[in-house]
């Protein structure tokens, strides 16, 4: 304990200089090495013994990540590193390789200034690091590379020292070219990665050593000493010559930027208020004298504090009893307790300057993405996008009626805990629906429920979370109030993907200044009235305002906007959300008697009018897609490309490397259930595979109609189509 509580004095010591603290992430694709990387780390800093780095598996303190070998959570880290003679702080959090849990990353993004992207030498870049590495790019987080398992290269592969340093060229020139694909104009900033300046590592994880050019000068190893001693099979000596976690942190130091230098660009990336106001200068320099600013990333909870909100603090000083303002909510808050995580040990401290991750308790109306702040009606944070959207939904049951309540409890905690994960609450029929990732994401959660949160529960198989969307334009459609006094006329259209696309990276939101917003979307090709008539955007689906000039229309337009909203959550085909929808308000007509002009009168109007235009404009449905990477011996390829095709998939690419091909694929997530046990059973278990959100595309019309009776079957609907008549004759 002793060794702890000195680390823990000197993390708290170093606090309060931003100029000495990196916040970084580790990203990677599934298996490539993370979290045995973050362990060595850990040992190089004294934190744990380094026998055991590498098996301990710190950061993944959850029995089910242990037991599943991968990380889910990501979870944070706070050590010292000595360097040219100055003590650093380095904040870490290791993140998921897996496709199902790439929320956390994205949330992660957030908190950190610097990012670690780790690549296995010999299976290259897969499809997660290109997800990791066009993550942080769009959270403005510099990347640095460490190319892992350089020892199987030589070791498995057989590779002669020339052929090794042709590789991993390769690898960095290809790490290099998704750089500038992704931000050209970051790269052209001198966001590349090189070896030659020291922002690439070499190494090997689990043997716990890595050589970098600026440790070859200091250490006198060459790549040819390295190759001599993994054909002998004398790491040991190599890890003391070369430990790990100096090269990889001297790395991190020398090429990731500090809190001051990273928040004066990406404040203005993430956060649209004024850019000549107080708070933004105190963000620009992360001064712990300012209003605090301070952006929730990940909710966890603890057994005896509750619920504990980690982020990033950009101003401010975070101290116990503070009052905080929370986005989104009136009231105040107060905190309670201030900590600095510890892999799963939550250590409490004095209080927390800008510039760090923190951990809070006391803050209960937080969500990911709040802004917590002292200044009153300061412009939030610009909310976390996530990549990929929820594609399979389990309906859970409570085993034993008397855990109904507790249940509904849960669900709404585990909700917040996890924002990628939905949650629905059918009234009418009882159900409870969970949509995530895939199906392991659900498995986990499921899991974690019953034994984290004491529920039993039951879960129906996976089902697919489908998209409504519109195939034409319709104009001029009216929906009329219950009681006939108040009349709304709408067009509907299709948005353009070019907005969509805007919508989804978070380029556009309804949070930043209008000017901007109808700047960028006339760029993306959007008529000027157009652009400044927005009145809402839900999901990926927008509601202007074009109407001039009608009486009482300001003080109802939030009703109108509740009924759009209520048709985005549940389109009127099969009830699922809707996607790619423009919808134009032309003309209203309302009564002037404000009792006439209600809730019950102005809601049902709007909704259907929306749904009525809706499938006038030939509403169909969108099936969400998965792109499958596979890696299978030749002689075995056959199977694994019929295993696709059989399942509505194509091949889109197919590459030989040696006596392996990769095939590149795509496949509705509807065919793919069960698709893990017959691939082992179509390559005699030799293909590797892998998954990455892979978007929507419409059902093909031989299918439709089946798929649409199935939905409304199962959600208690008449089986019946609807039409547009059903929802115009009052």
């Amino acid at each position: 304990m002793g060794k702890r509580k000195q680390m823990v004095e000197r993390v708290t010591a170093l606090m309060g200089n931003p100029e000495m603290i990196r916040n970084i992430g580790i990203v990677a694709h599934i298996d490539h090495g993370k979290t045995t990387l973050s362990d060595n780390l850990l040992s190089g800093a004294g934190m744990i013994s380094s026998e055991l780095a590498g098996k301990q598996m710190f950061m993944d303190s959850d029995e089910e990540e242990q037991a599943r070998g991968i990380t889910i959570d990501a979870s944070n880290v706070s050590m010292v590193h000595s360097y040219d003679g100055k003590e650093y702080l380095i904040n870490l959090i290791d993140t998921p390789g897996h496709v199902d849990f790439g929320g956390d990353v994205t949330r992660a993004m957030r908190a950190v200034d610097g990012a670690v992207v780790v690549v296995d030498a010999v299976e290259g870049t897969m499809p997660q690091t290109e997800t990791v590495l066009r993550q942080a790019l769009r959270e403005y987080v510099r990347p640095v590379l460490f190319i892992n398992k350089v020892d199987r290269l030589i070791n498995e592969l057989q590779v002669d020292p020339q052929e090794m340093q042709v590789r991993l060229g390769k690898l960095i020139d290809h790490v290099n070219k998704l750089i500038k694909n992704m931000n050209p104009e970051r790269y052209k900033q001198g966001w590349r990665v090189d070896a030659a300046n020291g922002s690439v590592a070499f190494g090997s994880a689990l043997y716990n050593w890595a050589i970098s050019v600026p440790m070859m000068q200091k250490t006198q190893i060459s790549f040819n000493d390295v190759y001599d001693f993994c054909t002998n099979g004398d790491m040991k000596t190599l890890a003391q010559k070369c430990p790990l976690h100096e090269t990889l942190n001297d790395m991190v130091i020398s090429h990731l930027p500090n809190p001051v230098n990273a928040q004066q660009e990406r404040v203005k990336a993430i956060w649209h208020g004024e850019r000549d106001s107080a708070i933004s200068k105190s963000m620009n320099s992360a001064d712990p004298k300012g209003d605090l600013a301070f952006m929730v990333t990940d909710i966890s909870m603890d057994p005896h504090a509750g619920e504990v909100a980690t982020g990033r603090l950009f101003s401010g000083t975070l101290t116990r009893g503070l009052e905080v303002y929370t986005s989104g909510s009136a009231k105040k808050s107060r905190i309670q307790q201030v900590s600095i995580f510890m892999g799963p040990e939550r250590i409490e401290v004095e209080n927390i300057p800008a510039g760090n991750i923190a951990a809070v308790t006391g803050l209960k109306e937080a969500i990911v993405g709040s802004t917590i702040t002292t200044l009153d009606g300061m412009t939030p944070f610009e909310s976390i996008r996530h990549v990929s959207e929820p594609v399979i939904t389990v309906s859970v049951e409570a085993k034993h009626t008397k855990d109904l309540p507790k249940l509904v409890e849960v669900l709404r905690q585990v909700a917040k805990e996890d924002p990628t994960l939905q949650i629905t609450l059918n009234e009418e029929t009882g159900e409870h629906l969970m949509a995530g990732m895939g199906e392991l994401h659900l498995e986990v959660i499921a899991h974690r429920i019953e034994r984290d949160k004491g529920v039993e529960i039951i879960t129906n198989p996976p089902i697919v979370v489908y998209r409504e969307t519109i195939k034409k334009k319709v104009e001029n459609v009216e929906g009329k109030s219950p009681n006939r006094h108040n009349r709304f006329y709408i067009d509907v259209e299709p948005l353009d993907d070019a907005i969509v696309a805007l919508i989804r990276e978070g380029e556009i939101s309804m949070r930043m200044e209008e000017l901007e917003r109808r700047e960028k979307l006339m760029a993306a090709g959007m008529d000027k009235d157009e652009a400044k008539s927005i009145a809402a955007i839900y999901g990926n689906n927008i509601y202007l305002d074009m109407t001039k000039g009608i009486q009482y229309l300001n003080e109802t337009m939030e009703l109108v906007l509740d009924g759009f909203e209520e048709v985005m959550k549940a389109g009127p085909l099969a009830r699922e959300p809707v996607s790619h929808v423009k919808i134009i308000l032309r003309d209203a007509k309302l009564h002037e008697d404000a009792i006439h002009r209600g809730p019950a009168q102005v809601i049902p109007a709007s909704r259907q009018a929306i749904q009525a235009a809706m499938l006038m404009a030939e509403d169909s449905l969108l099936e969400p897609y998965q792109k499958v990477f596979i890696q299978v011996p030749q002689n075995n390829m056959g199977g694994a490309t019929k295993e696709i095709q059989g399942r509505r998939g194509s091949i889109i690419d197919m590459q030989s490397e040696g006596d392996l091909t990769i095939i590149e694929s795509r496949a509705p997530v509807s065919e793919l259930f069960g698709f893990a046990g017959d691939i082992r059973s179509a390559t005699e278990g030799r293909a590797m595979w892998s998954t990455e959100f892979g978007g929507f595309e419409t059902v093909p019309s031989n299918l439709a109609s089946e798929v649409v009776s199935k939905i409304r079957e199962r959600k208690g609907l008449k089986k019946e189509l609807p039409k547009a008549s059903d929802f115009l004759e009052m």
